[in-house]
């Protein structure tokens, strides 16, 4: 795997000054280094966002949306989140006060209250959202477009944006490269009864004016998206699908097929390593896969012999994936050996069986603890990083399910 460093600086600053004259003036206090985390935590059966200052143990905030949220993306800079309701055809954005800045030598921290944001953000059937330096896609699913906003902007109160329109309405999603688009492209020679969607057949480049540039890659049923080092794959049916560029024209679009050895499965789910060019995706009910695009042998399986409910990379120990299963338990991987390292009971099972929007735990990893969220028990677990061992419990109350953690260390002036 290629390797990429870029972690965040802390640098403390302090003096003192002496005066003659018989007097000595106190030392003046510096710039201080500060770490800070917040929880966003959506609720399974309500419009609710709540904030969490784990530090604490408390709640700072409440924000109530038009219908429970779907999903809960933050922006790459995390001073924002894209709360999408899909049952309510609206997205809310939060602004969660917590601004980190990277001076090279060091990072700033500022800190203020979250807030939901006035603007509410309308269409029908929002589903995904790709977060893009400073751009946000939303993908409209029955108007086969993407909505591009600016980060700033929508910080600022406008709702300004561009449009990237599909070939027709279906389940999408709209990536930017350089000055080109990633779309998924429907199948529009299948029969489609009027009240559903079409099929996903592949995706196409469009230029920033919405003209195609080349042919449509296959990439049947299209599902699940991510960036690593440059890289944007897609999960299909055949395989991977690779975009990446130059920097010199339009991206290739290449199709990794799996090779014949892997037994029957797909990739639906995607995540994209952050420091090394890798991917991490679910293959089947009950196996992961590691994705290696540049890589000879570019699928590596890991059997976890039971239902995998959600996996998340740990973006400082880069080496390291968490996996919750539905038997209630947390693994670490090492995405390099392909290896579960460790296990631990966290909470009860949680079985994959029923409704698929059926509240189960999903994970975030905040510094040195992975949060938990347990909706059966209306908390959320924070868990040491290094031995899984519980640290201690916020109560949240309802139903709590998606959660993000946002923040991290800088110097606060």
């Amino acid at each position: 795997m290629k390797m990429f460093f870029n972690y965040p600086h802390a640098m403390v600053a302090a003096g003192a000054l002496a005066m003659a004259l018989g007097s000595t003036v106190p030392a003046i206090s510096a710039d201080e280094t500060k770490e800070t985390w917040r929880l966003f935590i959506t609720d399974q059966a309500e419009g609710l966002i709540t904030v969490v200052d784990p530090a604490k143990n408390s709640v700072l905030n409440r924000f109530s949306t038009l219908g429970y949220v779907t999903h809960l993306k933050p922006t790459e800079s995390g001073k924002a989140l894209f709360a999408v309701q899909m049952d309510h055809d609206a997205v809310h954005v939060v602004e969660t006060g917590i601004v980190l800045t990277d001076h090279g030598d060091h990072q700033d921290i500022e800190i203020k209250d979250a807030a939901l944001l006035p603007t509410v953000i309308e269409g029908p059937r929002p589903v995904h959202a790709v977060m893009h330096d400073d751009k946000i896609l939303q993908f409209f699913d029955r108007d086969g477009e993407a909505r591009v906003y600016t980060e700033k902007n929508l910080l600022e109160g406008s709702a300004e944006h561009k449009v990237v329109k599909t070939a027709a309405p279906h389940h999408g999603v709209v990536v930017p490269i350089d000055d080109h688009f990633v779309v998924s492209e429907p199948n529009l020679d299948t029969a489609t009864p009027a009240d559903k969607l079409p099929p996903r057949l592949g995706a196409k480049v469009v230029d920033n004016k919405g003209k195609q540039v080349g042919e449509v890659a296959t990439c049947t049923g299209l599902h699940g998206e991510a960036t690593s080092a440059g890289l944007v794959a897609f999960g299909c049916v055949e395989g991977v699908l690779v975009a990446q560029s130059d920097g010199s024209g339009p991206p290739d679009l290449e199709l990794i097929e799996y090779s014949a050895d892997m037994p029957d499965g797909r990739v639906g789910t995607l995540v994209g390593g952050k420091a090394l060019q890798f991917f991490l995706g679910d293959y089947g009910d009950d196996r992961l896969v590691l994705i290696d695009p540049s890589s000879d042998t570019p699928f590596r399986l890991v059997d976890l012999k039971i239902r995998d409910v959600h996996f998340v990379l740990d973006p400082i120990r880069v080496k390291y994936a968490y996996v919750f299963t539905e038997d209630g338990k947390l693994h670490a991987l090492n995405v390099l050996s392909g290896e579960l390292v460790r296990s631990a009971q966290v909470t009860e099972p949680y079985s994959k069986d029923g409704h698929w929007r059926d509240p189960r735990p999903r994970l975030a990893v905040m510094g040195d603890l992975i949060a938990v969220t347990d909706p059966r028990e209306s908390l959320v677990r924070l868990l040491d990083v290094n031995t899984f061992e519980e640290d201690r419990t916020i109560a949240i109350g309802g139903s709590p399910f998606n959660i993000v953690a946002i923040g991290g260390s800088g110097l606060q002036h």
